[in-house]
């Protein structure tokens, strides 16, 4: 039980790490009393700190220390420091090798955050702060180490032992043990640290990437499962191809796996080269699985599949910037869904999942802007809003910049941060540096919370021949922000029968002291003539060579007029097309407009 009161954690106390560690050699002895982990771990002082102490500071959490050794000389209890979440040493020098030896207890490890054991499996679930149930360590997003892993195991119980990265090596020990040893080429964090061990069966085949390697893909799974695993390895196949192709992202290592776990506690995990997955996402047969069944399993091994890229590759300074890999990533596999399948019946999807999951969560008691200022404990976090608004987020720079400029801009992310724990402005900072445009207004997503509400009145002068559509924006107040945009005009309502969009109640938008500005909103929308005849558009003050069918309104203030030329009649104008901004849109539609 804890007893603490939880400790608020902001964004604005963020400090690089004092220290940085090279190099993590773990030595896992799997047993069914006791584990036993010896770390061994190269520090050195991180130049970017500006902070010069000379303590050490591990997070620890459930686990007996049985020794600590400092460069070779093993310290005494009165030289360390540790309690029941740290481990303190005190006058450590510039550069030196930490080894620990710990005793935990996974199958005791209710909380299924570490290394655990489930039935008969040990398995890890390490982000976002479980590597500190493994072993001391400086578990946070922005630590990158090289880490190699030998688990030894009884072979009769585990015949199949896996961690992160490609296969060194394995042998017998002399007491009838047996071991491997995995080492993973990529700096990673230590939440992407992952280990199974069981007695479990798979399914094998092959990848040849766009540069000729050779790569082996391997499907885990408890024996009963075995053959339900082909779509899962399709789709697998599928989003490497698509990798390579929409975003120039090849596989990196020889081997690539999944294991399903019946009794996994996540839905699925992107640990480097050993994907972990919950058994209902991976498995499907033609007799019992549903067609939603088998797009769920393609989506989600896509999607975890890409966060070798976007999230491996590169991931997240700190947990604040969880957004920075989650909506990104769920954006590609919405992407990787639309080219593989209909791409409106996806869009369809996706916009009705955000409408009615994380509009009410934006306008609820814990609203929360994709990037959060604060927070108490990070796994609260993982929400609908850092997700699925994430992605939207992600999708309206995308519209704002058209799919070459925007890959542009993903390619100079991935090269200029490769091996790097970034934030998300340094994605927006990569996508305006690759196109030359300014998205400062636009960062505004990544901070204010709240779903904004567009109100939109047309007005056609037959005479000129023009349309004018006149957008005002607004977002209401949310938890811990107050909203802006004043109460709607009654020169907004249309004096006739009509069909709002959107049903509000006037006293919601009453004008605040604004502490929320308006944001940089993408518009999509064409104009229909009376028979449904798509109108070409033409855009006062736009220089486009040619007409458009469809045309992209940058909204930046709160209130902004845009003339359409060569408009004969009044027509229907078609808002929001593609769903282009995850917004509420109020537009005073009469029943024939409909009709």
């Amino acid at each position: 039980m804890k007893t603490q009161t939880p400790q608020t954690i902001y964004l604005k106390d963020y400090r690089p790490p004092q220290f940085l560690i090279d190099t993590v050699d773990l030595h896992i002895d799997l047993a069914e009393e006791w584990t036993t982990v010896k770390a061994e771990l190269n520090f050195r002082r991180n130049p970017a700190s500006a902070e010069n102490s000379k303590t050490l500071v591990l997070n620890g959490h459930k686990m007996e220390l049985m020794a600590v050794i400092l460069d070779n000389v093993e310290l005494t209890q009165d030289q360390y420091q540790v309690d029941e979440s740290q481990l303190t040493i005190n006058d450590v020098p510039e550069k030196f090798v930490l080894s620990t030896e710990v005793r935990i207890q996974p199958q005791n490890n209710t909380e299924l955050e570490g290394l655990y054991k489930s039935s008969k499996l040990f398995c890890t679930q390490c982000e976002s702060e479980g590597f500190r149930k493994i072993t001391y360590f400086l578990d946070r997003p922005d630590v990158m180490s090289l880490y190699s892993t030998t688990i030894s195991a009884d072979p009769q119980l585990y015949p199949v032992m896996l961690s992160n990265g490609n296969l060194l090596d394995s042998g017998k020990l002399t007491d009838g043990r047996h071991w491997v040893k995995w080492e993973d080429p990529f700096p990673k964090p230590a939440y992407l640290f992952a280990l199974v061990a069981g007695d479990l069966l798979h399914i094998e085949d092959s990848f040849r990437t766009s540069s000729g390697r050779e790569v082996k893909l391997q499907i885990y799974v408890e024996a009963e499962n075995i053959e339900f695993c082909d779509h899962a390895m399709r789709s697998l196949k599928e989003s490497m191809r698509w990798d390579e192709e929409r975003f120039g992202r090849e596989y990196d290592l020889d081997l690539f796996m999944i294991v399903a776990v019946n009794d996994f506690n996540m839905g699925a995990m992107e640990n480097k080269g050993l994907n972990i997955f919950n058994s209902k996402l991976i498995l499907a047969s033609q007799e019992t699985a549903t067609d939603t069944d088998f797009y769920n399993i393609q989506g989600v091994v896509g999607h975890e599949y890409f966060h070798n890229w976007s999230g491996n590759r590169v991931t997240c300074r700190d947990w604040f910037q969880l957004s920075l890999k989650e909506g990104f990533t769920v954006f590609r596999d919405q992407e990787f869904s639309s080219d593989l399948n209909s791409r409106a019946v996806q869009r369809i999807a996706d916009a009705d999942r955000l409408r009615v999951h994380q509009f009410p969560e934006d306008a609820g008691p814990m609203s929360h802007p994709i990037r959060p200022d604060s927070y108490m404990e990070i796994n609260n976090f993982y929400t609908m809003t850092v997700y699925e608004k994430g992605a939207e987020v992600v999708r309206m720079i995308y519209t704002l910049l058209g799919r070459e400029n925007f890959r542009k801009g993903t390619d100079l992310y991935f090269d200029r941060h490769d091996g790097q724990a970034v934030t998300c402005d340094n994605f927006v900072a990569a996508m305006e540096d690759a196109n030359g445009v300014d998205l400062q207004q636009f960062r505004r997503w990544y901070g204010q919370s709240g779903t904004p509400e567009l109100h939109i009145r047309g007005s056609h002068d037959p005479e000129a021949k023009t349309y004018s559509l006149t957008v005002r924006q607004s977002c209401p107040d949310t938890a811990g922000q107050t909203g802006f945009g004043a109460e709607k005009s009654k020169n907004d309502v249309h004096e006739k029968q009509t069909a709002p969009v959107e049903i509000q109640n006037s006293k919601q938008n009453a004008h605040h002291s604004s502490q929320k500005q308006p944001f940089h909103i993408p518009l999509a929308l064409g104009l229909l003539a009376a028979d449904g005849d798509t109108l070409p558009l033409k855009l006062t003050g736009c220089t486009a060579e040619k007409n458009q069918d469809t045309i992209i309104l940058e909204l930046r203030k709160q209130s902004e007029t845009f003339v359409f030329e060569n408009i004969p009649a009044a027509p229907v104008p078609s808002l929001l097309r593609g769903f282009s901004a995850p917004v509420k849109l109020l537009f005073d539609y009469s029943i024939a407009d409909l009709a």
